[in-house]
């Protein structure tokens, strides 16, 4: 046994969490907790590990950042010819994990991830920090590349190709959105004995709330 990892174990002390003081909609409890992960100061607060499966049933994680949010879904922007896109195509269905641990909590969602219009990606890919905007248009996502020298050549070639005016949206790189069909909300408690408070989309299109064991 690893002792230095043993000796890490960490007792969380949190205020219980009582599902009857949640919000009925997950997104609007998630608001919630997002303002607050915000306002505490924690790093990146919008970072979430994206979970997809490839061709061969073989899941694949990578943290991915959350643009925007609503009732309609959570948005994430990517290369659509990333490995990630390319599992997406394959296979809709997504989950995503926010660790606020600084905050003794995490919130898993799960869902179908679809493309957005490009109208919708054009408008964000305007409002993106030049040096994004060109790195956009460097990197085939995912592929083989030998050096970074390579990449930083190629960088300087956009760089000139689009010296002059705006830079172009690139048709290969746009965003999803994951339209949630499950939620757990977790809350570390002393003892192990966690607090998760579960959320799945009925039929009828209503959230139903429920408590699981830690």
């Amino acid at each position: 046994m690893n002792h230095s990892l043993h000796d890490q174990r960490r007792e969380y002390d949190s205020p219980p969490l009582d599902e009857t003081e949640l919000r009925c909609n997950p997104v609007e409890q998630f608001q919630l907790w997002y303002q607050e992960a915000v306002t505490a100061k924690l790093v990146e607060p919008n970072a979430m590990v994206l979970s997809t499966i490839d061709e061969r049933s073989r899941p694949a994680q990578r943290t991915v950042l959350l643009k925007y949010f609503g009732l309609d879904g959570f948005v994430f922007f990517t290369n659509y010819q990333s490995r990630k896109a390319r599992h997406i195509e394959l296979n809709h269905y997504v989950s995503v994990l926010f660790s606020w641990l600084g905050l003794h909590r995490q919130v898993e969602i799960s869902g179908r991830a679809e493309k957005i219009s490009t109208v919708e990606s054009l408008k964000y890919f305007a409002t993106r920090p030049r040096g994004s905007q060109l790195g956009a248009w460097v990197s085939a996502q995912s592929s083989v590349v030998t050096s970074r020298s390579l990449l930083e050549s190629k960088l300087a070639e956009i760089k000139h190709k689009f010296s002059h005016g705006e830079v172009p949206w690139p048709s290969f790189w746009g965003g999803y959105r994951i339209i949630p069909e499950r939620f757990e909300f977790w809350q570390g408690q002393p003892n192990r004995l966690h607090d998760r408070i579960e959320f799945v989309l009925s039929d009828d299109a209503t959230w139903r709330r429920q408590r699981l064991a830690p």
